[in-house]
């Protein structure tokens, strides 16, 4: 009995130092003992860059302020090769990365048109080679009816600078083809894509008698599924001065607008239906008129997209 009571003593005097700090914890105010705060560091000026210390390096004074730094010549890895052997496996990087040569030919429509008075067709086209800043371009488009003769038909050559990754400018050679009379003409212009997908597209035609034309187009492409897209398209064309021979009066001379809804079997092939609408102008009416064609008709069309 005494060995039992002096070890309960024993274990008492152990457990209650323990459960008394087990009741002071419990009651102690935590919001009262914060950790100790570390010495402010001293304020310095903030960098440049505005991305420095953010993953990318800090700006170098000596390089003026959007000036691209100067290309490296020194390569590490000719330390343990030929120079000449470097130097063509960076010309193969170099074209594996972009420098290849490209090509696509476009048949963006080829259509049937149905309308009023006389049925006709339509086409207009694009193919281009080149890479990814230069690039030659040939361009196709026309229409008449069917049955009957070549309205109008033109071919255009073209050589294609990107300046920036959206927009391109262009500059060449147009030539018309009908009876009489024919034309060729200069023109320069731009094309690419606007802000929310728009596809944009002016051109400026200076022919060999003289007169100049200014033709302005856009499309959207609005995709209802991955495959079903709905395209509104417009053009614009104007004219600085009459052309009699030609049908076309000064300023502007006709506008079209078109509706298409295409379905993508694949990317490349597309057949599609839509409405499209063109109107004549000014002294262009008056010639429209008098050649015993309406100011304006509106067409059912019917055809397929398709590019390779």
């Amino acid at each position: 009995m005494i060995r039992l009571t002096a070890a309960a003593l024993l274990l008492a005097g152990i457990a209650a130092p323990a459960l008394a700090q087990t009741m002071d914890h419990g009651q102690m105010d935590h919001g009262a003992h914060q950790m100790p705060q570390a010495e402010e560091a001293p304020a310095q000026d903030q960098p440049a860059n505005p991305h420095a210390g953010h993953g990318a390096p800090a700006t170098d004074d000596s390089i003026p302020q959007g000036t691209a730094p100067p290309v490296p010549t020194d390569h590490a890895a000719e330390a343990f090769y030929a120079p000449d052997v470097m130097a063509r496996a960076r010309a193969a990087m170099r074209k594996e990365s972009g420098g290849m040569t490209f090509s696509q030919l476009m048949i963006d429509r080829a259509e049937y048109r149905a309308q009023k008075g006389s049925d006709g067709y339509h086409w207009e086209g694009e193919g281009w080679i080149g890479g990814d800043i230069n690039r030659l371009a040939i361009k196709s488009e026309g229409e008449g009816a069917v049955g009957g003769r070549l309205e109008s038909a033109e071919l255009q050559a073209l050589y294609s600078r990107a300046i920036d990754p959206w927009w391109n400018v262009v500059a060449g050679v147009r030539q018309d083809f009908r009876s009489q009379p024919q034309r060729t003409y200069a023109t320069v212009g731009i094309e690419g894509l606007a802000p929310y997908w728009f596809e944009l597209e002016a051109q400026a035609f200076l022919s060999d008698k003289g007169d100049a034309h200014l033709r302005v187009e856009g499309s959207y492409d609005q995709r209802i599924t991955q495959r079903l897209v709905l395209q509104p398209a417009a053009e614009v064309n104007i004219a600085a001065q009459g052309v009699p021979e030609l049908g076309i009066g000064s300023g502007l001379s006709t506008i079209e607008l078109g509706l298409r809804l295409r379905y993508e079997f694949a990317r490349e092939f597309a057949p599609y239906i839509g409405v499209n609408w063109e109107r004549s102008f000014g002294d262009t009416a008056r010639y429209a008129r008098a050649e015993g064609e309406g100011a304006s008709a509106t067409s059912l069309v019917m055809g397929i997209r398709f590019w390779f």
